[in-house]
């Protein structure tokens, strides 16, 4: 047998073994929900999250990767149901999990940091120094606790994004791997948000009166904003505007494709998002004009099959009266109850946020708007190093010529420029949004790099063959 067969029965065996870990996970968790101890579960549930993540962040990158993606997904339906039968915990030690896991990847960091710089991640470096900023200056002002818990919502998306890009060897892997878990979330988490729709579980109800989530909608069938397997409207519709752009490009969608779009689509259209609807149709704009004409074509026609399929199915009751009713709100702003809320906010806080130098820190009050939200916490001195990583970071996007041919390098700067217009009107650098935007921009740059070095060993090869 070959070095190369033992070397495959290897991978295949450790496959293996951590897909074990991780279903008997999954079973062990499903036991404690259904004897109702979901206090067990509060600390189980992170502390087996992190265990198997540092586990798969040795033995299997790309699970790794997938597991992240359906922590980020799952963990605030999880956290529900351990707390139907086990009365409502706040704050749940539950949601911890994907930040501890997605952790793990600051020994990426460490490993890396020497030589960042010459990685091409000084986007990053920029974007650490003004999230570190922002950490110190809050320590003056809060309780540690409040300002780490705030640190973990703002570096765990760079974390990961730095994560995936400075693996951009196996950009291939990963651009699979992406594909194929966000194929499934879509499928499961709109099927699962036409479900709460129609039915409201009680664990979802009981939360939404609990939790007193306004935005989420009043605690009856049909009359809710759907957030699905997510703990609010904004992040759901932020990760199925991802899912759905990707589906677009994803050829091997196979038999779950039509499923997966018809259900996506009506979820995304039932969290009554505008915002998220808006980055939606920028990002598929932006998609369509980095691709190479004949791939636009066979985008538009997929595109045309989508409004065939979907349009229908919004004109049925109860989803047509909610989904038009929200769609008629474009053409009367002066009667926008939330627009007028969003001004009143901007009238009273934009001046304070204009003249803070210093920033509040880390921890402080969380505004429905990233440019007050930065400028309060960071200051204008965390603010300048955090977004000029991100411009850096885009810029570096955005020059490259791999998006032309390659459908999965365009819809990924497609999804992160979406997401990083949602500034105005929420925070796109936080939490599982935050792992959206850096996420995306991470695999993005990947590509780039990845396709830089295919072409540098291509002409290598063409000038040893010339010599």
């Amino acid at each position: 047998m070959s070095n190369f067969q033992e070397k495959g029965i290897q991978v295949t065996q450790k496959s293996k073994q951590a897909w074990i870990v991780i279903l008997a996970f999954i079973c062990f968790s499903l036991l404690l929900i259904l004897a109702g101890a979901g206090k067990i579960l509060n600390l189980a549930f992170p502390v087996g999250s992190f265990a198997i993540g540092m586990f798969l962040y040795v033995r299997e990158p790309l699970l790794f990767v997938g597991f992240n993606w359906w922590l980020w997904f799952l963990t605030p339906f999880i956290r529900r149901l351990a707390d139907w039968k086990s009365g409502f915990t706040e704050p749940s030690p539950i949601l911890l999990a994907p930040y501890l896991v997605t952790l793990v990847t600051v020994f990426t960091l460490w490993q890396h940091f020497p030589k960042i710089h010459r990685q091409g991640g000084l986007p990053f470096v920029f974007s650490f120094i003004g999230v570190f900023y922002g950490f110190f200056v809050g320590l003056v002002y809060r309780s540690p606790i409040q300002v780490i818990l705030a640190l973990l919502e703002w570096l765990i998306p760079l974390l990961f994004g730095f994560y995936l890009f400075v693996n951009w060897q196996n950009y291939p892997s990963y651009r699979q791997n992406i594909q194929r878990v966000f194929l499934w979330g879509v499928l499961v988490m709109g099927v699962y948000g036409i479900i709460q729709f129609l039915v409201l579980p009680e664990w979802d109800r009981s939360w939404l009166i609990n939790a007193n989530f306004a935005s989420g909608g009043q605690p009856y069938a049909l009359l809710i904003n759907v957030w699905s397997t997510m703990n609010a409207n904004r992040p759901f519709g932020t990760v199925m505007m991802a899912g759905l752009l990707l589906l677009f490009v994803n050829d091997n969608k196979g038999v779950l494709g039509i499923p997966a779009t018809v259900a996506g689509y009506i979820a995304f259209l039932l969290t009554k998002k505008r915002t998220t609807w808006l980055s939606w149709i920028l990002g598929l704009f932006v998609m369509i004009n980095s691709l190479k004409p004949h791939i636009q074509m066979r985008i538009i026609v997929t595109i045309m099959v989508t409004i065939i399929v979907v349009i229908p199915l919004t004109t049925i009751e109860p989803f047509s009266d909610v989904i038009y009713s929200r769609f008629e709100t474009f053409s009367n702003l002066e009667e926008d109850n939330s627009g007028d809320a969003r001004q009143e906010t901007y009238n009273q806080y934009l001046g304070e946020a204009l003249t803070s130098w210093t920033g509040e820190g880390l921890g402080g009050p969380s505004h429905d708007s990233a440019i007050l939200s930065t400028l309060l916490n960071l200051g204008w001195l965390g603010t300048f190093p955090y977004m000029g990583g991100i411009l850096l970071s885009f810029f570096s996007l955005f020059q490259g010529s791999e998006s032309r041919f390659d459908p999965f390098a365009a819809v990924a700067r497609a999804i992160a420029f979406a997401s990083l217009s949602q500034i105005p009107l929420g925070n796109p650098f936080a939490a599982v949004q935050g792992v959206i935007l850096w996420g995306f921009t991470g695999i993005g740059m990947a590509a780039q790099r990845y396709y830089q070095y295919q072409n540098n060993n291509q002409k290598i090869e063409r000038s040893n063959t010339l010599i």
